[in-house]
């Protein structure tokens, strides 16, 4: 049982930057124990340097986990239980980018993104999940505006993104009936390395596009246009936290404005509530 001497223990996955890094130090600055993994820890430097400013270090404890490798994830969560005797949220964050269209690319290419977006997501979360039933905990899930809508040149990144849409809409009923909280946290364009980490050369990927350089062209200066108002990735991260910290947090949150108007042609039941209302009586 928690007391106000135990803090809550999250695990973060993802955290070496951007939104990941965020959550980590806002949840800690919220008063979680906060188990910020990375599949590097090397590069857990910009991490502890943001803790360290924002006074929060004492909470947050750096582990490595690799959401793409099984092993990885038994260990990790074998020692969040072990120094801090519990699990009480954990929030899927770990993802990779992939531009490109089917027929420039290979099935391998859609394979690699379907690992680490969606089936890393699976993993972590089957991992954690007797865990959190104990402390009726909470699963938080980073998916996109691009897991509602399909986007040009995103064909893999958007088909996991849906993917993890659909696994975690059609968890969160079950889940519920043994007190485990689901959500899913939909950012827009963020200014983050998630960007720059795609490793795109952008003007060689144009010029070797063929029939498709023009539509290429287009889609990229839309895509840096709508980065200019990107959001910080502490911006994005703070409705993470929310759903953390909520009596009853929603199934599906944007992170902004512009995300929720992105979505909104497409998605009616913008929070997720009618859906989790009818599929819920399923289960009860």
């Amino acid at each position: 049982m928690t007391t106000p001497h135990t803090p809550r223990t999250v695990l973060v996955t993802g955290t070496s930057s951007g939104i990941g890094l965020a959550a980590a130090v806002a949840a800690a600055e919220a008063g979680w124990q906060v188990v910020a993994t990375m599949r590097d820890t090397a590069k857990a430097g910009p991490l502890r340097a943001a803790a360290a400013k924002a006074g929060v270090e004492g909470l947050v404890d750096v582990m490595r986990l690799d959401v793409v490798d099984a092993a990885s994830i038994d260990a990790c969560l074998e020692e969040v239980l072990a120094r801090h005797g519990r699990l009480d949220a954990v929030v899927n964050n770990a993802g990779a980018g992939q531009v490109g269209t089917i027929e420039q690319g290979t099935v391998e290419d859609v394979r690699a993104a379907m690992e680490v977006n969606f089936f890393g997501v699976v993993q972590v979360t089957r991992a954690a999940m007797p865990h959190l039933r104990a402390s009726r905990g909470r699963v938080i899930t980073v998916s996109s505006v691009g897991g509602i809508v399909g986007q040009p040149f995103n064909e893999a990144y958007c088909a996991a993104k849906f993917a993890v849409e659909g696994f975690m809409e059609s968890l969160a009923p079950v889940a519920a009936t043994v007190g485990v909280d689901v959500t899913v946290v939909e950012p827009g364009a963020v200014a983050s390395e998630f960007v720059a980490s795609i490793g795109v050369d952008v003007p060689a990927m144009v010029a070797a596009a063929g029939p498709y350089g023009d539509a290429l062209q287009a889609y990229v200066a839309r895509t840096m246009q709508s980065f200019e108002a990107a959001q910080t990735p502490a911006e994005a991260a703070r409705p993470i936290v929310d759903a953390l910290t909520a009596d009853r947090p929603p199934f599906r949150v944007q992170t902004s404005d512009w995300a929720r108007a992105f979505v909104a042609p497409k998605l009616a039941d913008q929070d997720g509530s009618a859906v989790q209302a009818l599929t819920g009586g399923w289960v009860r």
